[in-house]
């Protein structure tokens, strides 16, 4: 998706700087994609940002509001590892027992905080290892000894038992890779959104489906709506869809449209940015394979179609593929054959 970026803008990724405001901003709020919360379902901006899409986090980024990269790279860390926010972290934040920049977040975090409490450093980095690990409670005898030791440096109680719970911690060095990345694709959908929404169709949308998505905020809404209605029984494409749609409609709120799907300006596979909007690729249409939108790109470089005739054979295409461009409006004024009749 970052080649994609890059390919579409010319703006070289690794350039991006991981300062700006305005893409920290949608970590926890949607002023800079100026768009409500309400318009689009959230209260962040951070739909399909690798990382901080999910609902889980997105839930995560509400609770904790962060406004620095390093807090970022902590949520990364709570939100891969196994028992370190939920049940967790999370409950301390919210009683007020810790900030998220004193939450345990990533392995690391243990070792240097012990450290600082005056621990021995094989000792604070023995019971990182144990921690990270989820062995805390597993050697009893070896987690006392460890425990009378963190006592001993004035390491509060609610450390020592936030150690306990965990089963397994992130790396920071993991999440910080993580992180840079996904903050360099948030730039680009701050500001080059047709290009993010395109590169974001083109390579994340695999349940795109341009007969609910192509033809304006109603049809994506009702198709959503009809997801949250089914819930648990919702078929496997329909949950899979519903982050796309998300994302169709925050587009769509962003002042962004679709162009209808053209034979001759559509690619087989990419979404193309023009001046006027996103022109979805030939691929996107249902039932439409991939296969078969390369033949007609291929065969389109030849030159012009004489006919619809004249398409099937350089395509080499069946008629339900005709009849599904035909659907969409792809063949209007395209005769069925290129015999001219004498007559006529």
């Amino acid at each position: 998706m970052i080649r994609m970026l890059f390919d579409i803008t010319g703006v070289d990724p690794t350039k991006v700087p991981l300062d700006d405001k305005e893409t920290m901003s949608i970590f926890s709020s949607t002023d800079a994609l100026k768009v409500t919360p309400e318009q689009i379902k959230s209260k962040v901006g951070s739909y399909g940002i690798p990382e901080f899409g999910t609902k889980f986090v997105r839930g995560m980024l509400v609770d904790t509001k962060p406004t620095t990269f390093d807090e970022l790279i902590r949520i990364s860390g709570l939100s891969h590892g196994t028992d370190v926010w939920l049940g967790n972290a999370q409950s301390l934040i919210d009683e007020g027992t810790v900030t998220l920049n004193e939450a345990i977040c990533c392995r690391d975090d243990i070792m240097i905080y012990l450290i600082k409490k005056g621990l021995p450093p094989n000792k604070a980095f023995k019971i990182m290892e144990t921690v990270r690990k989820g062995k805390a409670l597993k050697d009893p005898e070896k987690w006392a000894e460890f425990v009378a030791l963190m006592r001993e440096h004035n390491v509060p109680e609610w450390y020592i038992k936030s150690c306990e719970k965990i089963k397994y911690m992130f790396p920071k060095a993991h999440a910080a890779a993580y992180v840079t990345n996904a903050f360099r694709i948030a730039w680009f959908k701050v500001h080059e959104p047709k290009a993010y929404y395109a590169a974001y169709f083109t390579i994340r949308a695999d349940e795109f489906d341009s007969d609910i998505m192509c033809y304006g905020k109603e049809k994506v809404l009702n198709k959503m709506k009809e997801i949250d209605l089914a819930g648990n029984s919702a078929t496997t494409k329909d949950k899979n869809m519903y982050a796309i749609l998300e994302l169709v409609l925050e587009m769509y709120e962003r002042g962004i449209k679709f162009l209808p799907i053209d034979l001759y300006k559509s690619h087989a596979t990419k979404f193309l940015v023009e001046e006027d909007g996103i022109r979805p690729p030939l691929n996107s249409i249902p039932g439409l394979g991939t296969v078969a939108a390369e033949g007609i790109d291929d065969a389109k470089k030849e030159g012009k179609f004489m006919s619809i005739d004249d398409m099937k054979i350089r395509s080499k295409i069946g008629k339900s593929v005709i009849e599904l461009l035909d659907r969409v409006g792809c063949l209007k004024g395209m005769s069925q054959s290129n015999q001219m009749s004498l007559f006529g």
